[in-house]
């Protein structure tokens, strides 16, 4: 009982400790995005400026921009074909070979004491069968025939000198070296996220009432080791049945990055059926490249043609929506399928023998990690947040030269102009500006009457009458 108490004390403590680290990361990160808010993002040079500065600073400050804007565009596409081909380079395929067998107990032939046709409503056992999916790696298991091999030639040499004997008399090995650990294990449940088997025949024929079998792989949360239920080579289930069943082992498979497979017209440009994300967009940028189909004044339009229009339904697109326009056509890859005859006759549990089926899977590539420089990258970023601060400097020392150069050509028309714009913006904060005022400047109109004014004209008398009669509907006078 206290060490229940305990328990739950420690997992309270840990909880809490949990939220306030929560809780001060949350603080932390909008902070962050504070600091990011208030820094100015605008660095295009503003309109106008060029006729205010000496010199062509303009000029080449916009030039410095274009030049920027391809130069990110080039990295772009070179970090996408660097990727590429590492993960060309490294991709390999690995043969699995598979074995499917069963054993039964508790078929009626099975009984020694009992007549096969005879009737015994005593019995309390029914028949079952137990089937066994085991995998593994063909390179795997030469390797481990390999070193049992050599493990046996070990045992039966006989060397010069057997053992040499210590002060005590025990035998001494000559190296009590340990063997270095080999590679990791690769298990069949690693190359699979489902396995199901889907028996052929109907359920009111089963005596359990089933007609498939599901395994899926649990999912840990990160930093959890895998579980034993996503880590086995070999999956093992019973039924009831004294029959023999067909039946039809599906294996769902689990790749990084995830393969799709691709629609007829996706196909017909990639001229491959089966591919992950990165590679169709790369295909489709190789594709783009060799047909030619960027614009020369905007070289991220790209102008369609008719294999293009079948997959993206549309004459021209922007390259960087393509990884959303592709979504439509890609789905799911289709289980590997293994037929097999759960076997419960006599004649083949004689001598059994397992079924045995090879299949080729793409092993998944170890990725490359370009380390980043990051002094180089804080660098570029106080240069841009520097560079921000300037223009923005710029920006409102051009409006104060505006400012200025306006007042000086005519003082008192500029401050009678100036004068009415800030008392249009002080009756607007006091609610008190009339109707239409500001952008369309009627509000002096509005207030004037008269048959000449604004309160004269049809379309005045015809909104006056249609909201009398409006209120006569409601019961309402005015």
């Amino acid at each position: 009982m206290n060490s229940s108490h305990t328990l739950t004390r420690q997992q309270q403590k840990e909880m809490e400790e949990a939220q306030r680290e929560t809780a001060k990361q949350a603080k932390l990160d909008y902070e962050a995005a504070k600091r990011r808010a208030e820094k100015p993002t605008d660095k295009n040079m503003p309109e106008g400026v060029e006729d205010l500065i000496v010199g062509d600073g303009v000029q080449q400050y916009k030039q410095l921009r274009e030049v920027e804007r391809k130069l990110d565009a080039v990295m772009m596409r070179k970090k996408l074909e660097l990727q590429d081909s590492l993960h060309n380079n490294s991709k390999k395929y690995r043969k699995l070979r598979i074995w499917i067998s069963n054993t039964v107990e508790n078929q009626p032939w099975q009984g020694n004491s009992m007549d096969e046709n005879a009737f015994d409503f005593n019995m309390g056992v029914e028949a079952t069968f137990r089937v066994k999916i085991e995998g593994r790696l063909v390179e795997e298991e030469e390797a481990d025939d390999a070193s049992e091999k050599g493990s046996d030639d070990e045992e039966n040499a006989v060397p010069e000198n057997e053992t040499t004997m210590d002060q005590d008399g025990e035998a001494q090995p000559e190296d009590s070296k340990q063997p270095a650990p080999g590679p990791p294990h690769t298990k069949l449940s690693h190359f699979f996220k489902s396995i199901t088997v889907d028996f052929d025949r109907s359920k009111n024929f089963q005596p359990d009432g089933t007609t498939q079998v599901e395994w899926k792989k649990p999912q840990p949360a990160p930093g959890v080791p895998t579980p034993p239920a996503a880590d086995f080579d070999c999956l093992e289930f019973e039924r009831k049945s004294d029959e023999n069943i067909n039946c039809t082992i599906n294996f769902y498979r689990d790749e990084t990055p995830e393969r799709y497979h691709l629609s007829k017209e996706l196909a017909d440009v990639l001229d491959t059926t089966e591919s992950d994300r990165a590679s169709i967009v790369m295909g489709i940028w190789e594709y783009i490249k060799a047909m030619g189909l960027q614009r020369e004044e905007e070289k991220r339009l790209i102008q369609c043609d008719d294999r293009l229009q079948a997959v993206f339904q549309r004459p021209t697109m922007f390259f960087p929506h393509i990884p959303t326009l592709i979504h439509p056509h890609l789905s799911p890859l289709p289980p590997l399928t293994l037929p097999y005859t759960i076997r419960v006759d006599p004649e083949y549990h004689a001598s059994p023998s397992p079924t045995v089926y090879t299949i080729t899977l793409p092993t998944t590539p170890t990725p490359v990690q370009l380390t980043p420089p990051i002094t180089s990258l804080k660098q570029l970023a106080l240069y841009d947040e520097h560079l921000g601060l300037l223009i923005q400097a710029l920006s409102a020392a051009q409006r104060k030269h505006s400012f200025l150069e306006g007042y000086a050509k005519d003082p008192v028309t500029f401050v009678r102009r100036w004068m009415g714009s800030q008392k249009r913006d002080l009756e607007v904060v006091l609610g008190e500006s009339g109707r239409n005022e500001g952008e369309m400047g009627l509000g002096g109109e509005w207030r004037r009457g008269g048959g000449d004014g604004v309160w004269g004209t049809e379309q005045v008398r015809e909104g006056v009458g249609l909201l009398v009669q409006k209120a006569g509907r409601d019961g309402r006078a005015y």
